[in-house]
């Protein structure tokens, strides 16, 4: 049974009135939707309570919720719009800067690679990749930071996207391509790749 299958058996076991069910699909997806939205929102205990926000709304909202998209691709895009309106409600925009830290930078270089030849330098240039790459999304504008998080991080296919980003899936395709060409101007130097090469 597909994770869709098994998250559809739970949403229809919350819409007959099972709150178990519901704390299953909480547990599941809690830390990836609090991870998304922590790149929205930089403080830990906002971020908490956007969490739980979203899981609110979705559950106020699951009564409704049809299956014709899979429910983490219904709960992201809730979480993102709340993330959305509570930034707004706090009169802030996403930051465009934020420390980095070690978990971030890893997940975000071709670390495998580089973690088994762990020379000091070594070490040092896989922190400045992972700095220069967070650094670099932070400062791409807010539709192309989500879409190329929602790829890269999250995993979601194209067509996923879309439907979180409720907009066509040629604007995905263009969102990832201009996110990537962006974080890619920025390393660039750092590995002394031409400029008419890709990384």
């Amino acid at each position: 049974m597909s994770d869709r299958e098994i998250d559809q058996q739970l949403v229809e076991r919350v819409q007959r009135g099972d709150k178990q069910a519901f704390g299953l699909l909480v547990s599941k997806y809690q830390r990836k939707l609090a991870r998304l939205l922590s790149r929205m929102i930089r403080d830990p205990a906002e971020v908490e309570d956007v969490t739980q926000e979203a899981f609110i709304k979705a559950y106020r909202a699951l009564p409704a919720f049809r299956g014709e998209s899979a429910f983490y691709t219904w709960l992201y895009r809730i979480g993102i719009n709340t993330a959305k309106n509570y930034l707004v409600s706090q009169g802030r925009r996403a930051p465009t800067t934020t420390p980095t830290d070690s978990e971030d930078a890893e997940s975000m270089d071709d670390g495998d690679a580089l973690r088994d030849i762990d020379t000091p330098e070594r070490l040092m240039m896989t922190r400045q990749i992972g700095e220069t790459v967070n650094a670099a999304m932070d400062a791409l504008p807010e539709e192309l930071r989500t879409a190329i998080v929602l790829r890269e991080i999250e995993g979601l296919s194209y067509e996923e996207i879309a439907s979180v980003m409720d907009c066509p899936i040629g604007t995905v395709r263009s969102r990832i391509f201009r996110a990537r060409e962006a974080i890619s101007e920025r390393i660039r130097p750092m590995l002394d790749i031409a400029p008419d090469k890709r990384w």
